[in-house]
């Protein structure tokens, strides 16, 4: 379908379920009752700065963020430096997964780990290598498969430092991509015997415009008008490399698969007169990558005719996008065996076109404005709010938009504060869980898009990157002030083994009694909002918390 006559649609949809986008409404928000394909991927996920610690081990090389938080640059002044201290405890690590039942685990590799100094001439870490071999072997021995990603943001400094990272400042230039396709021939040939999923690199929209755009993230690289352009551009070309590397290479004799993970927030029209501008939004956010490996190897034409209508304003005789060549387009087109996504929250979208801009960005090339609707929730993260409806939305989009690809959903979940004391019955996060799995649900089930794996986020508490440590979103509690870092299971870890084991919500079982119970107080709804539920929302509280108690207890006794 054409994706503006979609986002019509979908609005006409929403607007006559809801008046305002935030509000409870009875049929588009009811609990659906069934399950996930049989074959449906259960999975929690991590990245390597965040959890594993061990940053001046052996010989691994510094990364961007180490050398950020260092700076002191982070919340609190944290690191990573310690972290999890996974690199020592992934037994552990692997045994919480194991007590929950979960078959899959996403991780990524620390690319200065494997290559100090990023370029494998200049030698190999084997510590590093072997520690990740350890990991594996720990993972499969225990049924838990691995799904790897190249990259999570850690890039080596010194590549950084000697060809400006992804902006790929070089007389050569190929170098980032021919360097980012050693490190992934690397770990295919040491890794891709027990390994079948790959991701090559996680929410590059982050790198670009966060890393390379207006500096906030590692590498700290400001210029936002055309920095995260030439970075999202290598990055995208350094993915294809990846890609075929692993096609020409690997994919005979190992048989896996190899896709990208893409983060997007949904986008909905706050007015029908703001559908063109929802969709501009998404288009400049999910189809700047998206678009490009998964359509015809080239950008959104919004984007680009956008892009071309500010050089003009501008007085400037190329865009600010850069151009990929015929060849290059072949090249990027269809290299992704499948789609990953990560999703957390929705905006709502106005229209804000066509104002010329004095000092021109990102954020401002896409000619919107974004706000939140007043009931929507927030959660510890400032820019996160609890929209669950948003993710079945978006996954429609993306079945529509990019030929129905097999989706899975790499990253989903919720923040609360570090506190005194520890939110450890983390009944917010049960409910994020409980409503945004069930609106996949809806989508694999009812929309017949092809989801086939839903990804936790996250399996620990973490380095929450220049948040530190001020923010959790585990599944597990994490002591940081104990040498240690001795791990404690939060009640959404109890509940997201249920779910798990139920495989969604099936009609009758006890686990959906509970579900259901607990909807309407979810989604902060009262007696009198919904008819035919007589029970208080602090009645069912205390008995979701009961059936959770003795379970926790159990599966503490059983992990500690």
């Amino acid at each position: 379908m054409e994706p503006r006559k979609f986002f019509s649609l979908l609005l006409g949809v929403t607007l006559a379920l809801t008046p305002i986008n935030g509000a409870y409404d009875k049929e588009r928000d009811a609990l659906l009752k069934g399950t996930f394909p049989q074959d449906f991927i259960w999975s929690s996920a991590t990245a390597a700065y965040q959890i594993e610690g061990a940053w001046n081990v052996s010989d691994k090389g510094p990364s961007i963020w180490d050398t950020l938080a260092h700076q002191g640059r982070v919340n609190n002044q944290d690191t990573g430096d310690v972290a999890c201290d996974s690199y020592h405890k992934y037994p552990e690590d692997v045994a919480l997964m194991k007590q929950m039942g979960l078959k899959y685990y996403r991780f990524s590799i620390s690319w200065p780990r494997i290559f100090p100094t990023g370029e494998q001439q200049d030698g190999v870490n084997q510590d590093g290598v072997d520690y990740y071999n350890r990991l594996i072997d720990e993972l499969i021995v225990n049924d838990i498969q691995p799904m790897v990603t190249l990259f999570h943001w850690d890039l080596p400094q010194v590549l950084q430092d000697r060809y400006g990272g992804f902006l790929n400042n070089h007389t050569n230039t190929t170098v980032i991509h021919d360097l980012f396709g050693d490190y992934a021939r690397f770990l295919y040939q040491n890794y891709g015997d027990r390994v079948k999923y790959w991701i090559t690199f996680n929410e590059p929209w982050i790198t670009a415009w966060l890393g390379y755009g207006i500096g906030n993230f590692a590498p700290q690289h400001n210029e936002p008008a055309e920095g995260q352009y030439k970075a999202a551009h290598n990055i995208i070309l350094s993915h294809a490399k990846a890609y075929h590397i692993y096609d020409d290479e690997f994919r005979a004799a190992q048989g896996g698969q190899v896709g990208i993970t893409l983060n997007c927030d949904w986008g909905t029209p706050k007015t029908p007169a703001d559908a063109d501008a929802a969709l501009r939004y998404v288009q400049f956010f999910l189809g700047w990558f998206a678009h490009p490996i998964y359509k015809n190897g080239d950008y959104p034409e919004v984007m680009k005719t956008t892009m071309a209508r500010k050089a003009q304003e501008e007085g400037r005789t190329t865009s600010r996008l850069p151009e990929f060549t015929p060849e290059q387009k072949l090249s990027i087109s269809g290299t992704g065996d499948f789609f990953g996504l990560n999703h957390y929250t929705t905006v709502e979208v106005t229209d804000a076109c066509c104002t010329p801009i004095e000092n021109p960005n990102y954020d401002t090339d896409k000619d919107v404005g974004t706000g939140h609707a007043p009931d929507w929730p927030r959660a510890a993260s400032s820019w996160l709010y609890v929209v669950p409806w948003g993710i079945r939305n978006l996954l429609g989009f993306i079945k529509e938009e990019y030929g129905d690809p097999e989706i899975y959903v790499t990253e989903n979940g919720r923040s609360d504060h570090d506190q005194d004391p520890a939110i450890m019955m983390d009944m917010e996060r049960i409910c994020y869980y409980m409503m945004y799995t069930n609106e996949v649900m809806k989508a694999s089930n009812m929309d017949n898009v092809k989801v086939k794996a839903y990804t936790a986020w996250s399996l620990l508490d973490n380095f929450e990157w220049l948040s530190g440590y001020s923010e959790r979103f585990g599944l597990h509690y994490v002591d940081f002030n104990d040498p240690t870092r001795t791990r404690y299971p939060k009640a959404s870890s109890v509940f997201f083994k249920q779910l798990v084991r139920n495989n969604g919500y099936p009609e009758g079982s006890e686990f959906t009694k509970y579900v259901e119970n607990m909807w309407y107080f979810c989604h902060n709804t009262t007696e009198a909002e919904v008819n035919g539920y007589t029970g208080g929302a602090s009645q069912i509280s205390s008995l979701f918390s009961l059936f959770l108690a003795i379970p926790m207890m159990i599966a503490y006794s059983l992990i500690a």
